[in-house]
């Protein structure tokens, strides 16, 4: 009877985990819901309308949200190809270029910012035909879409694969039986059937894309209405006006919530 009870709740359930692991586990939890209790309790909540709509404010909301999207749009566009080819290849170094495409989740964001200036800066390595043709990426908006891009990829590259590799395979090759070719297997069954995850994927590349920062700074710079995205308003307004960065926080972190709640809705359903 004691052996059916154990079985039944199982080492990883609740009520079988030792006690002992609450007291870590409470803190960890603190640690993370301390600091952002911390603004809320610390906000001037009746000055908190004018925090927010000061015309700096605005514009680094409005072009945070404008080039979040454009990064998650070019996520979706390279990422999902690359998910793929990832998913689907057995060449020789394809672990090698896995590792590659997913290095901007252990890079410091500014040494990314650093390494996207070194090819599209002025001097780098395709700043000079660039210029030629009257292009110039460094310390533009386009810059700072890019940026984003360069840390967000990885997000959905590796939810896209992962589902990819899941997928039921009898499906894929009773497609292929019924004459589908290859575009078509992708196209009509394993885009349908991976979409839950892609959507979650999409999710988390424009939420890390809202909340780039060192690579953004390093690689666009800080002008108002052009590169200083919200991230960077907050930072510069730490300075000189410490009740505004509270208040453009807890913006960014509403902003995270809301991300956070679409993605676990997305994976509560079947």
């Amino acid at each position: 009877m004691r052996a059916r009870r154990r079985a039944t709740r199982g080492p990883l359930t609740p009520s079988g985990l030792p006690r002992w692991l609450l007291l870590p586990a409470g803190l960890g939890a603190l640690l993370v819901l301390l600091p952002v209790a911390a603004m809320f309790l610390q906000v001037s909540w009746s000055d908190l309308p004018s925090l927010l709509t000061s015309e700096s404010a605005v514009d680094a909301l409005l072009l945070s949200l404008r080039t979040a999207a454009s990064a998650t749009a070019l996520c979706l566009l390279l990422g999902v190809p690359l998910a793929a080819v990832l998913a689907q290849a057995r060449f020789r170094g394809v672990g090698l270029l896995r590792g590659l495409v997913l290095l901007p989740l252990v890079l410091p964001p500014v040494v990314g910012g650093i390494a996207l200036l070194t090819v599209f800066g002025r001097q780098g390595l395709l700043g000079g035909a660039l210029e030629v043709l009257g292009m110039q990426i460094a310390y533009s908006t386009v810059a700072v879409v890019l940026a984003q891009t360069f840390v967000s990829l990885p997000f959905l590259v590796v939810t896209v694969e992962t589902a990819l590799r899941d997928l039921d395979r009898q499906m894929i090759e009773a497609a292929v039986m019924d004459g589908a070719g290859r575009t078509m297997v992708l196209r009509a069954v394993a885009l349908p059937l991976i979409l839950p995850s892609l959507v979650s994927g999409v999710i988390l590349a424009f939420a890390r894309s809202l909340g780039e920062f060192g690579a953004t700074i390093a690689f666009a710079g800080s002008l108002q209405g052009v590169t200083r995205t919200l991230p960077l308003e907050i930072y510069l307004q730490r300075e000189t006006d410490p009740q505004a960065a509270v208040a453009l926080s807890l913006l960014l972190v509403l902003a995270a919530l809301l991300v956070i709640g679409l993605a676990g809705s997305r994976r509560g359903r079947p």
